[in-house]
């Protein structure tokens, strides 16, 4: 499950993250956009269900040093020994360079040389090194964490699943269908987990759950990571006229321009049941961890919805 929910403040979130276990739900995992960060949920979290492995998919390499970023990951690998991941990855031009004054440049380097200086941190080295995109000079962590957290990577295209099949514990990824995972596998191969945030709208009302569904993948998909991942997914040529509209400045073509089948593809929608089942689907595919994020709008309250959506239910 995705925390904090959506519309919902971390500590209003916490009766309900206290709850997952009992419902069956084995992870929790944050997200790190223009809202909550990634790692106070996750703080919360480790003292509110102390059975749950938790995640961050993804924090930003950019927009924190290398050495604030060890020591955050250093910090929740103390509070949830053994159950923590930390999730790395480029993030976006908009998101580093517009919001946070840093400079997106050489995303798969800097991807790269962080993941390589998070392992000897971790682990309690000494570090002195100049890599590709960043230098560090005689950092160490005052306390090592006894358990280093696995760390997983954000990947899209073929170069960064690899490179979190070579060197990373696993990899995620986002916005995809059930046959898009089959692809994602091939790259990623058999044994490395794959970690994928599933969007869902609880509702019998189709159009309803199209809407909603425009409005996100718009967002998402005229950035340009997606774009190029969709790209390579195949969906190139349904995504243009969408692409094209925004571009231009007109949000309401290019919601319009969004086919059905690209929404049904990329956003689980339908009764609780018929949610669970496309769910299983991506799961038969070859996801690993489905991280669910339920939708505002849909048929039932945020509770409800979380309960219906629930491995045992």
């Amino acid at each position: 499950m995705t925390i904090p929910f959506f519309g919902q403040t971390p500590v209003e979130s916490k009766e309900l993250v206290a709850e997952l276990p009992a419902l069956g739900y084995t992870d929790a995992w944050s997200a790190e956009v223009g809202g909550t960060d990634g790692f106070v949920p996750l703080a919360l979290a480790a003292e509110w269900a102390p059975s749950l492995r938790l995640g961050t998919a993804i924090v930003p390499v950019y927009t924190r040093g290398p050495a604030l970023l060890a020591m955050s990951a250093a910090t929740l690998a103390d509070l949830a020994p053994g159950r923590f991941v930390l999730g790395i990855g480029a993030s976006s031009p908009v998101i580093v360079g517009n919001w946070n004054a840093g400079e997106f440049d050489k995303p798969y380097a800097r991807v790269r040389d962080t993941l390589r200086f998070l392992r000897a941190a971790l682990a309690g080295e000494k570090v002195g090194e100049s890599y590709e995109t960043f230098a560090v000079k005689g950092f160490r962590l005052e306390k090592a964490p006894a358990t280093p957290p696995k760390i997983v990577l954000a990947a899209l295209r073929p170069g960064m699943l690899r490179l979190a099949a070579r060197e990373a514990d696993g990899a995620i990824t986002n916005w995809l269908s059930p046959q898009d995972v089959r692809k994602v596998r091939a790259e990623l191969g058999p044994e490395t987990e794959l970690t994928a945030r599933l969007f869902v709208v609880v509702t019998e009302d189709t159009a309803k759950a199209r809407e909603i569904g425009r409005r996100l993948l718009a967002a998402y998909l005229t950035v340009p990571v997606y774009a190029a991942f969709h790209e390579w997914l195949g969906r190139g040529e349904l995504l243009r006229p969408m692409q094209e509209a925004w571009a231009a400045g007109d949000r309401k073509a290019a919601l319009k321009a969004i086919p059905d089948e690209v929404v049904d593809d990329l956003v689980v929608h339908g009764d609780p049941a018929t949610c669970r089942a496309r769910v299983r689907e991506y799961v038969a595919a070859g996801l690993d961890t489905p991280v669910l994020a339920p939708l505002a709008g849909g048929d039932l309250p945020l509770a409800e919805t979380v309960r219906a959506l629930a491995p045992e239910a």
